[in-house]
């Protein structure tokens, strides 16, 4: 049976272009006014299915993290649900996706610690952490860093999206997140096989939600 894959941008959000803004001239007042009008309408009338989403998939990801048991207060729980949605849609993930890569790696226990030394809900181990927390201008702290669940999402989500950038394929990017990308490139350069267990317990548990 085929496995049907989150949809993914192979990209991170692209950087508006900057130009030389030239201000519109011999153009009738009544013309300008009708431009605006228009322009405000238009937006206006696309904000409230936009609010109306993100507010349904946040609620979405809450009923989840609410039925499994966690460590998580409930007022973290909440805001947690909205990092998660935040985080998945900045780099073009499916915000349901990655609440399944949560539920595998820690089934969503903030103070998961694996016999690796990964912690935390994303289970990032944290020599990657601390490199990320640099990049992203995050103050790194150690274990209170990697045990602050709003920030371990920000960390784990950016980590997955660079290796989706590295390796071109989300089955190939999950197994070096699981398993660490030099273990995945050796495997590569051996054209050996690489596990794909992982990726179907992420997979899986993403079609039931």
């Amino acid at each position: 049976m085929e496995i049907k894959e989150p949809p993914i941008c192979m990209g991170l959000p692209p950087h508006p272009k900057k130009g030389n803004k030239q201000r519109p001239s011999n153009i009738p007042l009544k013309i300008l006014l009708f431009l605006l009008i228009f322009t405000l309408s238009f937006h206006i009338s696309s904000f409230s299915p936009k609010i109306y989403y993100k507010e349904r998939a946040i609620n979405e990801i809450l009923r989840v993290l609410e039925n499994y048991p966690s460590d998580l207060a409930e007022v973290t729980r909440k805001e947690l649900a909205e990092v998660i949605y935040e985080e998945a849609k900045r780099y073009h993930y499916d915000p349901k996706f990655i609440l399944s890569l949560i539920a595998i790696e820690s089934s969503f226990k903030n103070w998961a610690v694996s016999d690796q030394g990964a912690k935390g809900l994303m289970q990032v181990m944290p020599y990657v952490a601390q490199s990320i927390a640099s990049e992203l201008g995050i103050e790194w702290s150690g274990d209170r860093t990697l045990f602050n669940p709003y920030l371990n999402i920000k960390i784990g989500v950016y980590y997955l999206s660079t290796l989706t950038l590295d390796f071109k394929d989300l089955r190939v990017a999950l197994t070096a997140y699981n398993y660490g990308p030099t273990y995945v490139r050796e495997l590569i350069e051996r054209r050996g096989h690489i596990p794909t267990n992982f990726f179907k317990s992420v997979i899986n548990f993403y079609h039931t939600l």
